[in-house]
Order: C-alpha cells, then sequence, then structure tokens
C-alpha cells in the first residue's frame, strides 16, 4: 500500500485535493493507497512527541505507526515561504531516525501559487531524504499556479494530469 502524505495542516488545503486526485490515479492502476493528513497530527506536537518526549504521545505514536508500515510514499509539498511547510519538518523529525525512511520509496509532487511549482521545496525535502536514506523517484512534477489549473476542485491541467498518471506508473515499478 502506498501512504500519500499531504504536507500541510492546513484545512481544507489544495495539497489535499491534490491527494485526492492521485490516490483515484493509483486505484485506476489497481494499486491500494492511504491518505495521511498532518493536519490530524496533535496539536501539541511538539510539546509532547519530539526528542525526550518521543513515544509519550498516543495520538502521535498511531500516526507514525501508520507511516512506518509503508513501503512507498508520495508527499504533495507546497511551496511555503520558498520552501516546504514547517509542520512537514517537524512531522519527519517525529519519526524514528533512521529507520522510518530507510531504504524506503518516495515520490514528491510540488504545488504552489506562484510560478515555481514547489521545484525549491522539494529540492531541499529531497536532501532530508537522501540523508535519511530514502531513495526519491527522480521525476518531480511541478504544479505552478495550481488554483489556475484548477476547476471545482479537479486539476484542468491535461500536462499536469499526465504527469501525475506517469509518475505512479514510475512509482510503481521503483
Amino acid at each position: 500500500m502506498i501512504k500519500i502524505i499531504v504536507g500541510t495542516n492546513r484545512n481544507n488545503s489544495v495539497s489535499k485535493v491534490i491527494a485526492t486526485t492521485y490516490q483515484s490515479i493509483l486505484t485506476e492502476k489497481g494499486v491500494e493507497s492511504e491518505i495521511l493528513e498532518l493536519e490530524d497530527l496533535p496539536g501539541d506536537l511538539t510539546a509532547t512527541a519530539l526528542y525526550e518526549n518521543n513515544g509519550k504521545n498516543e495520538a502521535f505514536n498511531a500516526f507514525h505507526q501508520r507511516v512506518a508500515s509503508g513501503k512507498k510514499f508520495i508527499f504533495i509539498v507546497p511551496e511555503y515561504n520558498g520552501s516546504f511547510p514547517g509542520i512537514l519538518k517537524t512531522f519527519i523529525d517525529g519519526m524514528t531516525y533512521p529507520n522510518t525512511f530507510r531504504n524506503k520509496k518516495a515520490a514528491l509532487v510540488g504545488i504552489s501559487s506562484g510560478i515555481g511549482g514547489g521545484g525549491i521545496a522539494m529540492s531541499h525535502l529531497t536532501d532530508i531524504f537522501h540523508y535519511l536514506g530514502m531513495h526519491v523517484l527522480a521525476l518531480k512534477p511541478k504544479l505552478a499556479k495550481i488554483e489556475q489549473n484548477m476547476s471545482d476542485n479537479l486539476l484542468t491541467n491535461r500536462l499536469y494530469t499526465e504527469l501525475l498518471h506517469t509518475q505512479a506508473e514510475m512509482l510503481i515499478e521503483f
């Protein structure tokens, strides 16, 4: 089962819409997936689940187990302030080092309201995943000006949809 991580804790995010779109693509290809939303992380995560408190927050432990059981991941990575959201880094910091992600595989999809498509955010995240021993798929779609390429919570940009399909096929074979 492929785990799809919504890379923000923002309510009603575009990232969640893209995650759902990606899940539909995987279903079409006969692959099971599960969406994990960072908005479901405990609000007191930084004070109760990190560092010396590792393993003490039951809600985070349950989330961690769902992540740790995965072998392949898709990260929907919105661009925030020229990088990825802080909650995504905090989430990664809460995982068991380095075992949660070591020798596992990931695909990254960048989204942004601007013209960059989250390219810099995905570059930063790739560096972190390589440090942790995770293998990152080379094809990283950059979905720029995302709001202008959607209508009624559906992607309207044909190229973006084709890129997601191609990446999904590559991840399945990866």
